[in-house]
């Protein structure tokens, strides 16, 4: 009986764990750009992703049909007001099947502080990765890369040693450049 170790596998499975590796680490370290996209907001106001530049991002494509996205709406507003003064925007997409005038009610009556863009036309989406379930986030960071996506609920305590430590950082930076 011929043992696994004096086979090729003992050469090979080396080899494919340090390549899965390398291919990980290669992709970790690659972030690639935000979409540099424009929108208006419900309320008429214009955003553009580039004058975002500088501040931790986070777009939250949701419905105001989707149990999962409703029930993390208090917690985004939560680490909205934590986080907004250091340099934190939440954008909240609301998808392009939402009827506008639900997503409009449910931002006024929840008194969401953030923007909220109606993605109408679905460019937002598609500009993001073809976002198709909802809740669905990106993470920006200060120059504007992609750092992180979540499909489903956000796991609030990864974001928030997240932003204290990025926020911390930039906090750090601007101390330093005055």
């Amino acid at each position: 009986m011929k043992s696994l170790f004096n086979s090729p596998a003992k050469i090979l499975i080396p080899l494919m764990v340090a390549a899965l590796i390398a291919f990980l680490l290669l992709n970790l370290s690659e972030k690639k750009p935000a979409p540099n996209l424009a929108f208006t907001t419900i309320e008429g106001k214009a955003i553009s992703m580039a004058s975002l530049k500088g501040k931790m991002v986070v777009v939250n494509f949701w419905a105001t049909y989707c149990p999962g996205c409703i029930e993390e709406m208090p917690d985004l507003v939560s680490i909205y007001h934590q986080y907004h003064e250091r340099g934190l925007e939440i954008i909240a997409v609301s998808i392009a099947d939402d009827p506008p005038n639900q997503v409009l009610n449910f931002a006024q009556k929840n008194a969401l502080p953030f923007p909220v863009i109606h993605d109408s036309d679905a460019k937002i989406s598609q500009a993001f990765d073809n976002v198709s379930l909802t809740p669905t986030s990106f993470i920006i960071d200060q120059q504007g890369r992609v750092i992180g996506k979540t499909i489903g609920k956000i796991d609030f305590v990864s974001l928030h040693k997240l932003l204290d430590q990025s926020l911390s950082n930039q906090s750090l930076l601007n101390k330093e450049s005055k």
